[in-house]
């Protein structure tokens, strides 16, 4: 191959030069017996092809010879690449379109190298299409075009045999699918236009197929199983192998649209099917404690958009089912003891609820992953029945009694320091779910003060650990007064050492009788109620001397004493033997009173003791008419009357030395209520006249929203109280009503 490079080249033997090129390159690319190019023969060829294009017009030959090089690619698909691929089908087909791709890239390769002159002048000039992109648009339109229905059908045909089980050439598929990528040169419209449209449609006619079949046989485990071959072929099989199918053959872009389509006909379309199955859907799943499947459901539906809300519906409606059997069976045993105590029965309910939330947040933390909806589904199932009212005590009631009986002395808990610790912590997440926060605040607060005042408490470090919980739970203000109280009972016993050294230290004072006081401050505790009891002498002079005390300490506060909760140790000295009898106040001044006088009337202990008709009964019928009869009383019957006298007994014995002689029980729940209603009505006030401060002027509507807003951390205000309460506002000048619009509220500075 050697022209002169001095002449002139006319086309037609330029060509001819090159033709024979051409002709070489394809016997090389056909695997016929041809050597390799060599130096020369590449600087033979490109110099040829440089020199047409250089020469002087009319013999510069690149627009010719552009169009002859198209001219070479189709002359060489139309005799020999096509008909060798039309003689062949199915995977032979693939295989030999591969084949030519492989070689038609390589002789634009090739061709390009020749022809290289063309691309950095003319062509660029010209700004007409590149070399290479000429030569892959050959490839395109011959052959691409004719072939690529037959190509796509029968890759989607072996992807499905490998749905099925069976091996294929998975390097095959991937130079296949390359092709359609590649024929894009850069956009990746053919190979979704021909290619992944009709895939998908395949994957989701043959997904469909399967998952009918399935449904119809298996029950909703076995059925999430075989799922979990085709969308955890994704995770677990399904998952694993169309993923698996991506990353070695199908192009990456395909894998959202992909698993989108599996999970849609395997879980979108069914999923009520699933969810609902009688024997085997979510709720038979829950009923039977499958936690196993329940994480599959859960895998299963998290990646479907809104697939999980469904689930937690059904788990919110399983968890609330549970929770009104738990207060049936409460009211069931309540109706069913009549009036027996119901102690022992409510403190189960309490029990039972904290077990059934320890089992359904192992649930939502384990079977769920902790997911926010199940979350939000176990607060708002816990919160429909644990507001509800329980053989008629509240929820709030409930909780603060279980408490009380964990950490008294003597409680029917018998729980170690650990196991106390976490059922507390346990009780104050109940607390999350009660809407009554400041009824409970108040019950607990009452059997707080009898555990410190009477010394019930069993354990100071439990007392605080609850109330640091109570705090973070529901802030500083819920328990400051709870807290307040326990320090309180501190300074109380370093004023009872104060009060033994001012004693020692006056020897010609002499209360006569030991006297322990507990000072408290008003604002801390519950109210008590105050009797103005004419006590003995004996008592008498105690008191008086204490004030003395009290008065060297500070003259600015007032002592108020409450009797009702004092506590007295007397020897009553009987026929038979002395007995200590543990009473209240009130008892021991009326037992006092027997030591002048043999028998008193009703009448007279009322005028002596100048206590009330309710009190004075509760204290007789404590003396007389209970387990202990310390009186006598006439007439002989089990109710004291105004006209009933009493004596001493000395008659009275017993096989204790100690014994303890309780007043009757006082209902304390409609006072807890009345003064939580109070304090609801003293709230209601503060927040409409903070929200109309910062506002000005408000609509009725909008006020009464923030209100509930605003107050819905303690306890849900009721729409006609916060009405009530604008109303009493505006009767003391705290609010007005707009003159125009009787809905509107200015703010009275």
């Amino acid at each position: 191959m050697t022209m002169s490079q001095m002449k002139t080249i006319e086309l037609e033997e330029g060509w001819s030069f090159m033709q024979s090129g051409i002709r070489k390159l394809i016997r090389i690319l056909e695997g016929e017996p041809e050597p390799q190019f060599s130096s020369d023969d590449y600087i033979m060829l490109y110099t040829t092809i440089y020199n047409m294009c250089t020469q002087k017009p009319p013999h510069d030959y690149s627009q010719q010879l552009y169009d002859k090089y198209k001219e070479a690619f189709e002359e060489y698909i139309s005799s020999t690449v096509l008909p060798s691929l039309r003689d062949k089908h199915d995977e032979f087909m693939l295989t030999e379109l591969v084949k030519r791709w492989l070689n038609h890239k390589i002789m634009v390769r090739w061709l390009s190298r020749f022809f290289h002159y063309l691309d950095r002048y003319f062509i660029s000039r010209r700004s007409l299409p590149g070399l290479n992109e000429v030569g892959l648009t050959c490839f395109r339109d011959m052959i691409y075009q004719e072939v690529k229905h037959k190509a796509r059908d029968a890759v989607i045909a072996l992807i499905d045999r490998e749905r099925e089980g069976e091996q294929i050439n998975r390097a095959l598929l991937k130079n296949i699918l390359d092709i359609f990528v590649e024929i894009g040169m850069g956009q990746m419209d053919y190979y979704e236009n021909d290619f992944e449209d009709n895939m998908l449609k395949d994957s989701a006619a043959y997904y469909s197929r399967k998952a009918l079949n399935w449904i119809v046989e298996d029950s909703c485990p076995d059925y999430m199983l075989k799922a979990s071959l085709f969308y955890l072929y994704y995770a677990e099989e399904c998952l694993r192998k169309e993923k698996d199918r991506v990353a070695h053959y199908l192009h990456s872009s395909s894998e959202p649209k992909l698993l989108e389509n599996v999970q849609t006909q395997l879980l979108v379309i069914h999923s009520s099917q699933l969810l609902e199955k009688e024997h085997s859907g979510c709720r038979a799943l829950l009923r039977d404690d499958k936690v196993e499947d329940l994480s599959r459901m859960y895998r299963l539906f998290f990646k479907i958009p809104k697939g999980l809300d469904p689930v937690a519906n059904i788990f919110k409606q399983h968890v609330t089912a549970e929770g009104i059997a738990l207060v049936q069976q409460a009211e069931d045993a309540a109706s069913n003891r009549a009036d027996k105590e119901g102690g022992p029965q409510e403190q189960a309910f309490v029990r039972k609820v904290i077990e059934l939330h320890d089992k359904y947040m192992v649930y939502v933390s384990d079977c769920f992953s902790n997911h926010s909806l199940f979350h939000k589904a176990m607060k708002e199932a816990f919160e429909v029945f644990c507001n509800k009212v329980v053989a008629g005590c509240s929820s709030a009631e409930l909780l603060a009694s279980f408490c009380d009986n964990i950490l008294k002395k003597g409680g029917s808990e018998k729980l170690s320091d650990e196991a106390i610790e976490e059922t507390l912590d346990k009780v104050v997440k109940l607390l999350a779910y009660i809407s009554d926060k400041d009824l409970f605040a108040e019950f607990y607060r009452k059997k707080l003060s009898r555990r410190l005042l009477f010394d019930k408490s069993a354990n100071d470090d439990h007392e605080r650990l609850i109330l640091t919980k109570l705090k973070q739970q529901c802030g500083a203000q819920f328990t400051s007064k709870m807290e307040g109280m326990v320090t309180d009972l501190t300074l109380a016993k370093e004023n009872q050492t104060n009060f033994q050294e001012y004693l020692s230290g006056n020897p010609n004072i002499s209360p006569g009788i030991e006297l322990t006081v507990t000072v408290l401050t008003t604002g801390y505790w519950p109210s008590y109620k105050s009797s103005e009891l004419s006590l003995p002498i004996e008592m008498e002079k105690c008191v008086e001397i204490f004030k003395c005390f009290y008065q060297t300490k500070t003259k600015h506060r007032k002592l108020t004493w409450i009797y009702s909760l004092g506590t007295c140790n007397m020897i009553a000295k009987f026929d038979s033997k002395p007995i200590e009898l543990i009473v209240g106040t009130y008892q021991a001044a009326a037992l006092l009173l027997f030591n002048t006088s043999n028998k008193l009337s009703y009448s007279e202990i009322k005028t002596q003791l100048n206590l009330a008709d309710d009190d004075l009964v509760r204290l007789l019928h404590s003396l007389s008419c209970a387990k202990y009869k310390i009186l006598i009383k006439e007439p002989n019957s089990r109710t004291v009357s105004t006209t009933d006298s009493f004596e001493f007994n000395s008659k009275f014995t017993d096989r204790m030395r100690r014994i303890r002689i309780p007043l009757p029980p006082v209902d304390e729940r409609k006072k807890v209520v009345e003064d939580v209603d109070k304090d609801r009505r003293y709230a209601i006030d503060a927040s409409i006249v903070r929200i109309m401060k910062s506002r000005k002027v408000l609509g009725h509507q909008q006020l009464v929203m923030e209100c509930v807003e605003q107050l819905s951390r303690m306890f849900k205000p009721d729409f006609k109280a916060i009405k009530k309460r604008i109303e009493d506002l505006i009767t003391r000048d705290y609010l007005e009503r707009d003159k125009e619009n009787p809905n509107l509220f200015k703010y009275l500075a």
